[in-house]
């Protein structure tokens, strides 16, 4: 038996069979193999052609369905790609002058086609580079009688990775994962966020092999403790498996809460939301009983795009969430790109310190055109639900003044166009100490306020989250922390206004006492989260908690 241990970004016990998700080029060996028949080769290559172009088609309408059309439409453009004229014109001409095997030409023309556009001074052209990767690597797998990138199992797996990408994951076939566990990756990586809002036990930062010999083993995550079992022993296994009964006699029990509304013994009431990233997560949000969506993050319908998303790509993935979720409210943030999460088609500077450079609202503020184009497909979109806008960073009444002109101008445009749309709330996030401090003077320019706790707390330490060697100095229960929230929450009541927490600390259940009697109006959280948080609720007496209550 091999134990490592990880960073649990959810917890709980999945037990199955080990796969490793490695990426497609990875170990890959291409030989030149002289060849008698060239025209064979070219009709094995043709076919081999046939077939990329009907995965992709299932890719892109599996996509369609789960992320919408403005991220399925990357496979589009690698259909188009795997059938231009020259790029297969290339290959069979390698083929037939050289006499050489179909992979051998593919992965000459993949080089000599990369190389070519990654030396265009265009950016959009420099970026075809990877795409030309990508479908000579699906062309190669086929002709090597391998799987494309993936899970090729029958049975639900653990998958173990370095880490997945935004673009990784919408191959995936969620009902084919038991849990993550990536050698790489931070507690605010897509990997962990999709684990949370999955709902399955999940470790990041492990020290451990991603190689073949882990591949169909039996393992174990044990979510709880951040611990990952390879082939474990006799003893372990019947603890875990015991500890994995009783998780689902507990999820068992917080189903019987669906219906209940969120009110504590003393009459306190409190919203609970759901997080998502994208339209596929709704399903998940309906079914934990979610009273609404506290933040939907529409970045990564511009982290999952190889160009900026259209106003009409954006309305098509906004219009069904606001009909999903009927009256629920549904906040959308505008767009977070920056830090961490970067799009190469944004040419963004290479920054020092990004965490503290150009993103978020700043981006908006400095490049309008982008901005009115998510304004407007929100503005249509909350014609047909409860639609409410949130904008991060921000640091000042200056910006948030500066907004509104931007969104008046949106509304003039609109109305010349005779395009409905609704009247959809508008808050900010509150996640610098700038926003904080000053959070008397904000809450009489908005509809409410969205803590993000993330930012909030790395800005207030000055530790960078990102960065897992500081762990042990990273504190979120931390005073100045809890004090900045209870600021922010006590000004919003004095403008009339709510305030609600949408970063990670929400679903923090052992604060939740804490934040009801700050008086907190509303939780967002992983959808998992929501029945867990409600039980609590439920069994609290505010007004008794508060005789007791810790000094912070």
């Amino acid at each position: 038996m091999q134990v490592y241990s990880g960073k649990s970004v959810f917890g709980g016990v999945a037990i199955g069979k080990i796969q490793v998700y490695a990426r497609e080029d990875d170990g890959r060996q291409v030989k030149r193999i002289r060849v008698e028949d060239a025209e064979a080769e070219v009709i094995r290559c043709r076919e081999a052609t046939k077939e990329a172009m009907a995965q992709l088609g299932r890719l892109y309408e599996k996509a369609l369905q789960e992320v919408g059309e403005a991220n399925a439409a990357i496979f589009e453009i690698h259909q188009m790609m795997l059938e231009d004229g020259d790029y297969q014109e290339s290959i069979e001409n390698i083929i037939r002058t050289q006499s050489v095997n179909a992979e051998y030409a593919v992965a000459q023309t993949a080089d000599n086609f990369s190389q070519m556009f990654a030396s265009m001074e265009d950016d959009y052209m420099r970026g075809r580079a990877a795409d030309v990767k990508d479908i000579s690597g699906r062309l190669l797998t086929i002709l090597q009688g391998g799987e494309k990138t993936g899970i090729h199992t029958q049975e639900p797996v653990i998958i173990v990775a370095d880490d997945l990408a935004p673009s990784e994951t919408v191959q995936l076939d969620k009902d084919k994962v038991l849990s993550f566990v990536t050698i790489h990756g931070s507690s605010n990586s897509h990997t962990a966020i999709l684990a949370r809002t999955m709902g399955i036990p999940s470790l990041i930062g492990t020290a451990l092999p991603p190689d073949e010999t882990l591949d169909g083993k039996l393992g174990i995550v044990d979510g709880t403790n951040g611990l990952f079992y390879v082939d474990p022993d006799e003893e372990t296994y019947a603890r875990l498996q015991q500890a994995q009964r009783e998780e689902a006699e507990k999820r068992q029990l917080l189903q019987t809460l669906k219906g209940r509304e969120n009110i504590t013994l003393d009459g306190q009431k409190i919203m609970l939301y759901a997080n998502i990233g994208n339209s596929k997560d709704l399903a998940v949000v309906l079914q934990n009983d979610a009273g609404g969506i506290g933040l939907f993050r529409s970045e990564f319908i511009y982290l999952e795009s190889d160009h900026y998303p259209t106003e009409e790509e954006q309305f098509r993935v906004y219009k069904p969430v606001a009909e999903t979720m009927g009256q629920k409210r549904v906040i959308i943030r505008t767009l977070d790109i920056g830090a961490d999460k970067q799009c190469d088609y944004f040419e963004m500077a290479k920054e020092e310190n990004p965490a503290l450079g150009c993103r978020a609202i700043r981006i908006c503020l400095t490049r309008p055109e982008i901005f009115k184009t998510q304004l407007r497909a929100l503005f249509r979109a909350s014609a047909y639900g409860k639609l409410a806008i949130m904008y991060p960073m921000i640091t000042s009444v200056g910006e948030v003044r500066r907004i509104r002109e931007i969104v008046e101008e949106v509304k003039r445009e609109l109305d010349s166009q005779g395009i409905q749309y609704g009247n959809p709330e508008q808050g900010i996030m509150i996640e610098t100490p700038a926003a904080a401090i000053i959070s008397d003077q904000l809450a009489g320019e908005v509809d409410f306020f969205s803590i993000g706790t993330n930012d909030l707390t790395q800005y207030l330490l000055a530790i960078d989250r990102q960065n897992t060697a500081l762990d042990e100095f990273y504190d979120p229960h931390h005073p100045a922390v809890l004090r900045m929230i209870s600021l922010v929450v006590e000004n919003a009541h004095k403008a009339g206004i709510w305030a609600g927490i949408c970063g990670e600390l929400g679903a923090d259940t052992e604060l939740t006492r804490e934040f009801l009697a700050m008086g907190v109006d509303e939780l967002s959280v992983s959808p998992g989260k929501i029945l867990p948080i409600r039980k609590i609720v439920l069994e609290t007496d505010v007004a008794e908690y508060k005789k007791n209550r810790p000094g912070i």
